[in-house]
Order: structure tokens, then sequence, then C-alpha cells
């Protein structure tokens, strides 16, 4: 947008040296050249300097705003990112190498796994407490959680299946272990595909995956995963945010995790599979991490069959630990209520489906892969999670949110990479910070605080009011951290 609208100016400023040389040698005065064309961007002096000058490409007007005064008055906060209209979308011939993916298949549909594997998510669980009611109970609950729901890269959880329960949980899901008593049909109801993708086939999951998933099943894990007890801040949709089951003060719960150890596996196992199969195919690429097979190649099929395996382990992990913070919230605070955790809704933010979509006035069946999106289908409940200790949101899809193939952004995105985090921030002290805010933290060791500090991600106010403003989902509620469960 600044260079195109610095090159109109240029363009009417060189239009403007031509014709003030070419009437000047026709006799008109240079009095009236001035006169005719001085403006914004064109002073008596530039029209004199045209005229008299040998000079032929004008240089930028002195009065045109700086680059860093445009980003001022044109981005979103301090985070540089502006928008504009597209005025036109063409075809280029280009031959050389993309990142994401350069390949040219009659299918123009590729699974590049590494991205794709481990259906990471979010479950949001409503209560029927207001924050006043649990403020005396919030450390116990938090200590609670933290104890049933295990934390940390590689945590075994309370459970080690034999594998052919596991083959069970990998087929069935959420639904699996709702059946087995570990959740309520409202469960399946609020969740994304009902919490199961039916082509999964455990057949293509390795015996390491599946020993490294074992033992698994209800645990938090590391990195930017999390279990929050949040408050509805702000309703921005009275009506909508009823729908939902949403008030202002309400208590919820928030937890975000994936498919752990046995989703890694798959995606490391099929990396490999994927580098033998492309020659195949006569793929090549600049980098091991976009190995790819076409989407209807045996590996291709046999990868979206082990991904599902993936998927169904996620949500049924999110189950798990929904299972295990009722049982908390119900030690800590009782049923005086008749508050079981309903979910709000359950998605992921990491995954290939075949979906249908239109295209061309026609629809037909695609596969549409979110990495750092959501889905956020007209009427769905879409969430989306800030960094630690920041706020959350609750929106709702949109029809807007056809041109995205219904998806939009997922969080808040990083500002500093990990190692950066680790090195010039201190976890201790932001520890501090948050619990000086009224956070609670709950983690066992500090290794991973520094790399997941709000100091590290963007505003995540300023990326929903993004999504909100372009129309991929609207605003319904902002949630704000009560206490957190880390993962270390």
């Amino acid at each position: 947008m600044y260079l195109k609208q610095k090159e109109q100016i240029l363009n009417l400023r060189q239009r403007i040296r031509n014709l003030a040389r070419n009437f000047y040698q026709e006799g008109i005065p240079a009095a009236v050249l001035v006169n005719q064309y001085k403006g914004e961007f064109v002073n008596k002096r530039f029209v004199e300097h045209s005229i008299w000058s040998k000079r032929e490409k004008p240089r930028i007007a002195y009065n045109f705003v700086s680059f860093d005064e445009f980003v001022k008055s044109h981005s979103y906060g301090e985070s540089g990112f502006a928008i504009d209209e597209i005025e036109e979308i063409s075809k280029e011939e280009y031959h050389g190498l993309v990142y994401d993916l350069t390949i040219n298949d009659i299918n123009h549909n590729f699974i590049a796994d590494n991205f794709v594997v481990s259906n990471c998510g979010m479950r949001l669980l409503k209560s029927n407490y207001n924050v006043e009611e649990i403020k005396n109970y919030l450390d116990d609950l938090a200590t609670e959680i933290q104890k049933e729901v295990p934390s940390g890269l590689g945590q075994a959880g309370q459970f080690k299946f034999n594998i052919r329960d596991l083959d069970k949980i990998l087929e069935g899901g959420s639904r699996k272990l709702v059946e087995d008593g570990y959740g309520e049909k409202e469960d399946l109801e609020n969740c994304e595909s009902n919490g199961v993708l039916k082509m999964a086939d455990t057949l293509t999951v390795s015996d390491l995956a599946k020993e490294r998933g074992r033992d698994q099943l209800g645990t938090l894990g590391s990195g930017n995963h999390f279990l929050e007890i949040q408050k509805v801040e702000e309703i921005f949709d009275e009506e909508t945010a009823k729908i939902f089951g949403l008030f202002e003060n309400q208590v919820v719960v928030m937890i975000h995790t994936g498919s752990r150890g046995l989703g890694h596996q798959i995606a490391t196992d099929y990396i490999k599979i994927m580098l033998r199969g492309m020659p195949k195919y006569n793929i090549n690429l600049p980098d091991r991490e976009l190995a790819a097979c076409p989407l209807n190649s045996s590996e291709g099929k046999r990868y979206l069959e082990a991904m599902s395996c993936g998927a169904n382990y996620a949500w049924a992990n999110r189950q798990m630990i929904s299972y295990f913070v009722r049982k908390s919230w119900k030690k800590v605070l009782g049923f005086s209520k008749n508050s079981d955790l309903i979910p709000v809704y359950d998605v992921a933010h990491n995954i290939a489906k075949i979906e249908e979509h239109e295209i061309n006035g026609e629809k037909i069946n695609l596969c549409v892969h979110r990495k750092g999106a959501t889905r956020a289908f007209p009427g769905q409940p879409v969430l989306i999670p800030g960094s630690m200790g920041t706020a959350s949101y609750v929106l709702i899809g949109t029809e807007k949110a056809k041109e995205a193939f219904y998806s939009t952004s997922h969080g808040a995105g990083r500002t500093m990479s990990r190692h950066q985090a680790i090195k010039n921030l201190s976890a201790p002290e932001i520890v501090k910070n948050l619990e000086k805010q009224g956070i609670i933290v709950k983690c066992w060791s500090f290794k991973g605080i520094a790399e997941e500090a709000p100091q590290a991600y963007k505003n995540i106010d300023e990326v929903i009011e993004v999504a909100h403003q372009s129309g991929l989902s609207k605003k319904v509620a902002k949630l704000k951290p009560l206490a957190v469960i880390k993962g270390e």
C-alpha cells in the first residue's frame, strides 16, 4: 500500500514535469504553469526546477509521509500489520521454488505430513459458578487439577492401555471414552466431528507410535500447552453468548493440548515414508520437512488414515483431561451448584480434513489443511487462546469466512523464538508478574515458562480485532485467566 502510493505520487510529478517543460518551450510563462499545476505534492520550486533542470526523473515530494509515519497511521497497534483491499488477482508464470511446496500434479492436493499430524486443539468447559463463588477455592482447584493432570515432555498419565484397547481409542476417539463412562453425550455433541474421524485405520500406525501413546492419555504435555481456569471478563454479543451458555464473571476452564508422543511419532514415521515415496512421483524438494506424496497415492491415503488416528487420540486426550478436571472440580467444590462443566466446544487447529466447499459455483470435496488456523463455520463457536497469562476469546464463525474455506486464526502467534525467549526472559520474574495480576501459576518447573511468556507473543487483542474486522469470525466473549496449569 505504501509503495503503491509512493509510485502514484512519483508518476504524478513525472507527468507534470513533462507538461511544464513542453508548454514552456511553446512560450507559456513559468508563472502561469506554476498556477496551473501546483498542488499538495507539486510546489512552485518543483515546477520551476522541471523547466530549467536537466534531471529527467523527479524525487518523491518532501512532504510525502515516511514509512514509519505511514505504519503509525495505518497499522493495528504496534504490530505493523495493515489491512488493504485486494484490487486485482492475476496469474503469473513462475518456475522457481517456493515455500511451502512447488509440485505440478493433476490432483493439486498433497499431504505435507510434518505440519498436520498432532491435531492440537482447544476445549472450553463452562460452569454455573461466578468468580465470587469460587475465589476462596481457586488455589485448591488449581492444585488439585495439577495433581490429576500430568504435564511435561514424556509424562505418563493415570492409565496404561494395552494395544487392543488403545486401537479402539485410535479408531473411536472421544466417543469410545464416553461409551466407557469418561464423559457425557453433550461432550460429543459439542465437539468437532463428534470427536472422531471415521477414516482412521490403526494398521497405518506403527507399534512405536502406539507404545508412546499407551500411557499418555489424559496428559497435558509441554511447550505452549496449558490448562486454565478463566472468567468471562466481557461479552460482545449478548444473544450469541446466551446461546453458547456464557455470562459475565462466569468461571470456565480452557484446555489446550494434542496427541502427545503418539502424534509426534506418526509424523516421524511418515516423513521417512514420504521421502522414500517421492521419487516415484518425480517430486524434488529443498527441505525434508516438506516431505510429501499425492493425496490419492498409497502413501497419501495411509497417512490420512494414520493422521486420523492421531486426531482421534487428541480428542480422546482432551476428553480424559476433562474427566480429571471434573473429578477435581467436584472434590473441591462439591455438588452445590449442580455444575458438571459442560463443553462449549472442542476444536482442532492442526489437522487436514476432507470437506465439501464451493469452487467457481461447483461443490467439490477438498483436503483442507488448517495449521495455525482453526475452523470457523457459520454459527460455530471459535476458540482462540492468548499466550500464558493473557486473554483468550470466544468468537462465532460467519458466512464471510467462506472466502478462507471457513477458517480463522487459532492464536496470537510468536514474535520471539523459544530460544530467544529463554535467553532474554526470566521465568521466576514472569511468574511473579502474573501473580501480581492475581493469576495463579502452577508448574512443576520453570523450564517452559520463559519460552511461553506473554512477551514472546503478539498482542492477542489486536489479532482478534483483525479477525473480527475482516469478518472471518465475530467476537462473542473475552476470557481472563485466573489460574494457569502449565506444561513443562
